[in-house]
């Protein structure tokens, strides 16, 4: 998750098929490492998806509030047809998706049950 724009402004109105071409997905987080050569902390992280669309890389900014060892099995939201983007040495292929806390930092959006991997939010 790049916070890099100030996202904290109002969005103009959208259609709902615009809404629908965002392909937002249930991933399970396999591994988490660290991700030193980031400009902001950041962790790198390979998430399953499920069949349909398979296993794929994040880059998220997400040091402060959650250690590497928590995040492997832990379900989260990511845009899967975002094209991918290289963040140094380092294709990120999917967007983490999180909100920030009241100091600003990174917290990750997850199902509160457990649920299918592969899962489309709608």
């Amino acid at each position: 998750m790049d916070m890099q724009n100030d996202h904290s402004a109002l969005a103009p109105l959208t259609s709902f098929d615009q809404f629908l071409a965002i392909d937002i997905r249930v991933g399970k987080i396999l591994t988490a490492e660290p991700f030193p050569e980031a400009r902001k902390p950041a962790y790198r992280l390979t998430i399953d998806f499920g069949n349909e669309i398979g296993t794929k890389k994040s880059s998220a900014q997400i040091t402060k509030h959650y250690s590497l060892e928590e995040l492997p099995g832990k379900l989260v939201l990511a845009v899967t047809n975002f094209p991918p983007r290289q963040i140094g040495k380092f294709m990120s292929e999917v967007l983490t998706l999180g909100v920030p806390d009241s100091e600003g930092e990174v917290v990750l959006i997850e199902p509160e049950q457990d649920v299918p991997i592969g899962g489309r939010l709608y």
